[in-house]
Order: C-alpha cells, then structure tokens, then sequence
C-alpha cells in the first residue's frame, strides 16, 4: 500500500551506506576490524567495561546465560517478553518461570518475582519492557539476598536511562545486559545483538561460545606448535556479527541521541492527543526514567469502544495504518503449556495487559505528517 505506516522501521542513510560500502572495499567482511570499532563504540556509550557482539540478541540472550555456568535450576522472567527472554533458559538447561507484571509499567513486577523465588531459583531476567527500564536496584536487592545471578534483557532499551542518568546496558545493577539491533529497534544492524558486562571472565566465555569454543591465546593453550594452531576449550556455536554489520551498527550509533529525540517528540504528540479519549490508556514513564521507548504500546478497552481488536486493527490498517500486539504472554504459547504445565489465568495482569494491548507506529522516520496520520485514524477508529 502506498504511503503505508508501519509500526516500526528503520532509518538507512547516506552514512550508513558508505560505512557498509567501506567494508564491502575493504579486506574482512567478517572476523575484522569494524567487529571491535563497534563493541568499543557500546563500551563507551553505555559505560560498561567489555561488550562481544553476536548474530542476534536470541543468541546473545542464550550466549549470557551460558556464560554463567548455573547448572540445573530455574530463571525468572517476564511473561510480558518475546519468547527469546525465556527460551534462553530452557536452551540452558533451566526451566522458566514466571512472575507477573507491574500493571503499569508493563514490566517485571519485583514483590511478584520474590514470591516466585525457591532454592533452585538461579537467575533473574528482568526485561525493559518497550524500553523503559525495569525497577533494577529492586531486582539486585533480591538478587543479593538470594544469591541470584541477573541478565538485563535490554532488547528494546539502547539509549534508554536509570533513575540518577546512568545508562542502560552499563551493568551496574547486574552480571550482564543484552541488546538487539533488528531493524525495528531504535538503531539497527540488520540482524545483530550484543552483551555488555563488567567481568572479564564473562567476557572472555562469550566470546569463546560466539565463536565455536575456540582458543587462540598462546598462553591459555596447552600447547603452541604454531601459528595456524588453535584449541577448542569449551563446545561452542558460531554467532558472530559480521563487519558488514557492525560498520552499519556503529554508524547508526552516532544517531543514538537524535533517534531518541524524536521517539519522545512522536511520544508526546501522541500523549497529547489520546490521553483523554473514552477507552484509551497511554503509555506510562515510571518517575526518574529517560526512556529511549521502542514501541508505543497503548491500552485500549475494546468491549468499551464496541470492537474487537482485529477489527480495530483491520481499521486502522485500511486507513494506511500499520500496528502490532506486544506480546502474547509466553505462558500461554503451546510449547510452554506441553513442556512445563503453565496455564491461561497463571499470570492474570499479563493477560489482562494483553486483552487489551496495541502497539502504534513509532520511529523516527515518521513525518509530523506521518503522525497526524496515525492520531486521525485512532480517532477515526474510535468514533465511528
């Protein structure tokens, strides 16, 4: 459809093309010099002390709980999540739990994650929900008085900030954090994921499980007969970022800020207009944040306005209005109800969430046109 608004999308400039176009020039496609140029840009923009970039943030996610070496055991996450926050755990041997939401920050809920908590209980994955940062002091108290380890699953938070200013992604509230850069996130390296910690032997297991286990340090192998020699230390998977994708991503990266401007300006147009319509809820920012959001996810009483959500949707679609629905709760996918016993009704301000969830079109690409666009036709949809 032409004109059609998605709800995401990324923005690709001349910039970015020539980073890419320089690599295509260059000698590495992969295995190069732009892998590092990007993990060193993260490094210093969030304030960590290592980060290994991966293929994507699923193999990112499965790469930091690895990283851990738990054993059996349980983790915790949010229901409210792509189904990637979970099956890290499961890949790892651990079974997922859940724990219900904070009804209005659509995140992790810390009292429902202690109620939640046995003596398997081995690691925390709180998820910053459409960016926002989840409530991390909260979430490491836990974690030190019960011995947890915690991953910050920071998928859609890149840019996004604590209470106080520091950044997330920077570690101070856990063992490691994981971003995405698929194309609808706030920057993009087509597909591409990556870890920020501040221990260097987390650092260096990441590294090894990117790259097949593999060891090429003279002085951690047993033996060094020479150059071409190498040892497999560890069983390992290759997840490695090419350097096609980390020049886009480091490009992408010295927009960060103005991305994040223009998100919160689309952000309050929005507010402004929908906050007092009959039906409607708009997102909220828990006091202290500075959130980079990634999505703009509404709640919309559909009984209330007298449609069903597919219908709502089709609406908007028909106006040249895409949308989404962030998320279906995990719990309730076929796999998690077969494998692990969980049930609709387990987890109820998740699915009262999700019963009423729509996510707009947000990215920065949009016009001011663009987003008078999208506020008619929510209005439109509404009324008629």
């Amino acid at each position: 459809m032409p004109n059609f608004i998605s709800y995401g999308k990324q923005w690709i400039d001349d910039d970015d093309i020539a980073a890419v176009v320089a690599v295509l020039k260059s000698d590495f496609l992969t295995q190069g010099p732009a892998v590092e140029a990007f993990e060193a840009e993260l490094v210093r923009l969030t304030g960590a002390r290592f980060c290994v970039s991966f293929c994507n943030a699923t193999a990112a996610l499965q790469a930091a709980v690895w990283s851990l070496q738990l054993g059996e055991g349980e983790g915790i996450t949010s229901p409210n999540t792509f189904l990637a926050s979970a099956n890290c755990l499961a890949y790892n041997g651990l079974k997922p739990v859940f724990a219900d939401i904070d009804s209005q920050t659509y995140n992790l809920d810390p009292a429902e994650v202690e109620a939640q908590l046995t003596s398997k209980s081995k690691v925390l994955v709180p998820v910053h929900f459409a960016g926002q940062a989840a409530d991390m002091p909260a979430f490491q108290r836990l974690a030190e008085r019960h011995d947890l380890r915690i991953i910050e699953d920071a998928a859609h938070a890149i840019g996004s900030r604590y209470p106080g200013g520091r950044p997330v992604g920077c570690c101070d509230y856990s063992d490691l954090t994981v971003f995405s850069f698929h194309p609808v996130k706030t920057i993009t390296t087509g597909e591409g994921g990556a870890v920020t910690t501040n221990d260097a032997r987390l650092a260096k297991r990441l590294q090894l499980f990117r790259s097949h286990g593999i060891e090429r340090s003279a002085d951690l192998m047993t033996q060094n007969p020479g150059p071409w020699y190498h040892e497999m230390v560890d069983l390992g998977y290759n997840l490695r970022l090419t350097d096609l994708q980390a020049a886009l991503g480091t490009s992408q990266l010295t927009r960060l800020e103005a991305f994040k401007a223009r998100r919160k300006a689309i952000i309050a147009r929005y507010n402004e207009a929908f906050a007092e319509l009959p039906g409607f809820t708009v997102p909220h920012e828990a006091a202290g944040n500075d959130s980079c959001f990634h999505l703009y996810v509404t709640q919309i009483d559909f009984p209330a306005i007298g449609k069903d959500r597919l219908t709502f949707m089709s609406g908007l679609k028909a106006q040249g209005v895409g949308t989404q629905v962030h998320y279906i709760p995990v719990h309730t996918q076929p796999y998690y109800q077969q494998t692990w016993g969980y049930r609709p009704g387990d987890y109820p301000r998740a699915e009262a969430y999700y019963a009423k969830a729509l996510s707009l079109p947000l990215f920065p690409k949009m016009s001011n046109l663009d987003v008078e666009r999208v506020i008619e036709a929510v209005k439109n949809e509404l009324e008629h």
